[in-house]
């Protein structure tokens, strides 16, 4: 389940990028950042970037992450952000991921879910990434029962 959490965190991330501030004056390459400006960086670069997660970035591989986040990124922690990074990440990551696992599991002891053949993947930016037009699932009781 961890490995499903982590890939659809990585494809789908809970926030659209980062803000930060510039303590100092920085050098990225020939770009030459003042102190005090604002940025925004963008976090779903790095987590859709071939060069870090091979040619076939853009699908939905769970196995990416069998040996843990560090060995999926080749030890690069800012490839895999969904959550922030460092002393600012988001302070709610262990809450919401242990929250995901205990929903998941409930679900899952009592139904097999499905996609509707109307589902149309469609995914939209607003502060977080979320589905323009929701998400139709199939709920199937695993009794026989209900």
């Amino acid at each position: 389940m961890t490995m499903i959490i982590n890939e659809t965190s990585r494809l789908y991330g809970p926030a659209n990028g980062l803000m930060r501030k510039t303590g100092r004056e920085v050098q990225i390459g020939k770009l030459v950042l003042p102190a005090n400006i604002d940025l925004y960086i963008a976090n779903v670069v790095p987590q859709h970037d071939p060069q870090l997660w091979e040619d076939d970035v853009h699908l939905f591989k769970p196995e990416r992450f069998a040996e843990g986040i560090a060995k999926a990124t080749n030890y690069n922690a800012a490839a895999f952000c969904p959550f922030g990074i460092g002393p600012r990440s988001c302070v709610g990551m262990s809450f919401a991921t242990t929250e995901i696992k205990i929903a998941l599991s409930m679900i899952l002891q009592r139904y097999t879910i499905s996609l509707s053949p109307a589902y149309v993947h469609s995914p939209i930016s607003v502060i977080t990434i979320q589905p323009q037009h929701g998400i139709q699932v199939i709920l199937k009781s695993l009794h026989s029962n209900v």
